[in-house]
């Protein structure tokens, strides 16, 4: 199946091609660590985590790396502000998305580097930058002059004299033109000796846009697939990333630029800096996380997202309305509801109408990540489930193939329908030999481990190992 993805350089949803077969290079530029997380970034992790997953999906081999900016003015103002080290701030914040991404079942990215982890790299393509003229010393910072790389501005489709400095670059009056962008930041009086480095124009530290192509080009190449942000990076993050890259390399930097939309509230941004964002930590004190995964499925995800209490109910009850199904359904296999059809073959319409939403569904996220549609589709396969229950005898072999299609699609949107089957209804002596083979496993007794594997088995289940730990599945939704 190809997958068309929005293309921002271009404009266009186009067809994707990966430069090596059946091979994703990613990068998403990740968060600056001086706050907690809030709605904001959940979105953005949630959307690269199912463009991941519908890659992985279709066969492809994926390296995903996201950064840590873990060094940056705002870190060292609120570290001061709390007596804390920046790197202590940074770490209890990197602690903090942690926790929130798992929560939502954002999968883990292959590589996370950080800003301080790369200095020399960041330092010695400064200098080839220097070297080849497109960036000049001014005392103590290192600028990249903007009208050195002609086609600046290609990302964000405005010409020069449209274009105005955004966030975080400095105003300089010494500056060549007043789009020349940091590369390099003389040390300020009575900054941390933490956050200041040797470098060949003096001590100091990176500026914002240089660590990214850094980061980018030393885990993925000089010149790799995909690229990915939240919009407001577009300009002036993006579009720098790709004249610093290319004017060092002469390669193109990316050849997919993708941009989430941004989360809203009252139709206005969200964001720390207006001060009217949620904390995930707010949000998860009244719904599960879940439930907020669920919720930002329900936009696509270049479209803004107007966040509130009424979306988040009606995702709760959405998702609520998956599970009571599921669970019905499950009943309906260990012979606690109806009479049951032992036959392990699925009604041939039945298993022709699974196989047809399937590919629906697969198409909807196949047309850049048509996450809504998607949505709406499994549910199509979650009615369909619901129907069999309609007659006296129910079909164990349709209950259990329509079951199967759910389960490969929630998996691919990251929705967890099934684990909580573990609690209602798995029975306690199955549960205790999962934790017995969990502690066998721990100890690398495999012997034991695959015994009480094999007697779980026997008792009508399934263990699978994750990183939270052991879960259970009755073999029927399997």
């Amino acid at each position: 199946m190809t997958l068309r993805i929005h293309n921002t350089l271009t404009g266009r949803v186009e067809p994707f091609q990966s430069i090596e077969p059946k091979s994703l290079r990613m990068y998403v530029c990740g968060i600056t660590p001086y706050d907690v997380c809030h709605v904001g970034h959940a979105r953005c992790y949630v959307v690269f985590d199912i463009v991941r997953r519908v890659f992985k999906a279709n066969g492809y081999q994926v390296r995903f790396v996201q950064n840590f900016t873990d060094v940056d003015d705002k870190i060292i103002a609120r570290a001061q502000e709390r007596g804390i080290k920046p790197s202590e701030l940074a770490r209890q914040n990197i602690e903090d998305f942690f926790n929130k991404m798992d929560a939502l079942g954002v999968e883990r990215a292959d590589v996370y580097p950080k800003v301080t982890e790369h200095i020399p790299d960041i330092i010695a393509l400064i200098k080839t930058l220097v070297e080849n003229g497109t960036a000049y010393q001014l005392r103590g910072d290192v600028y990249f002059s903007v009208k050195a790389f002609p086609s600046y501005g290609k990302l964000s489709k405005r010409p020069l004299e449209e274009l105005q400095s955004g966030a975080r670059i400095d105003i300089n009056k010494e500056k060549k033109d007043p789009l020349d962008f940091a590369l390099w930041k003389e040390s300020k009086p009575g900054e941390p000796d933490e956050v200041s480095w040797d470098s060949p124009w003096g001590k100091g530290r990176p500026g914002w846009h240089i660590e990214c192509s850094v980061m980018s080009m030393k885990h993925l190449g000089a010149h790799f697939d995909l690229h990915g942000g939240g919009l407001d990076l577009i300009f002036p993050h993006h579009e720098n990333e790709i004249a610093q890259s290319e004017a060092a390399t002469h390669k193109t930097f990316t050849n997919v630029w993708m941009h989430n939309g941004f989360v809203t509230l009252n139709r206005e941004k969200m964001s720390k800096s207006l001060g009217n964002f949620f904390s995930l930590s707010e949000v998860f004190a009244k719904y599960h996380p879940s439930v907020v995964r669920y919720m930002l499925l329900t936009v696509h995800y270049r479209a803004p997202l107007d966040f509130s209490s009424e979306v988040l109910e009606q995702s709760r009850q959405a998702l609520s309305g998956l599970r009571d199904a599921i669970a019905r359904a499950n009943r309906v296999l260990q012979k606690q509801e109806f009479g049951v059809d032992e036959s392990d073959q699925p009604a041939p319409q039945i298993a022709k109408e699974a196989d047809r939403l399937t590919e629906e569904f697969q198409e909807s996220l196949a047309d850049d990540f048509n996450t809504p549609e998607a949505l709406g589709v499994l549910h199509q396969l979650v009615k369909l489930l619901a129907k069999q229950f309609n007659t006296n005898t129910v079909s164990r072999g349709s209950v259990r193939y329509v079951l199967n299609k759910i389960r490969q699609s929630a998996e691919i949107l990251g929705l967890d329908l099934f684990s909580f089957l573990q609690g209602l209804f798995i029975p306690a002596e199955v549960t205790q030999l999962a934790h017995e083979r969990e502690a066998a496993r721990l100890r690398k007794d495999w012997k034991e481990s695959d015994r009480l594997r094999l007697a779980i088995s026997g008792r009508g289940y399934v263990v699978e190992d994750t990183p939270q730990g052991p879960r259970l599945l009755p073999k029927a939704s399997i």
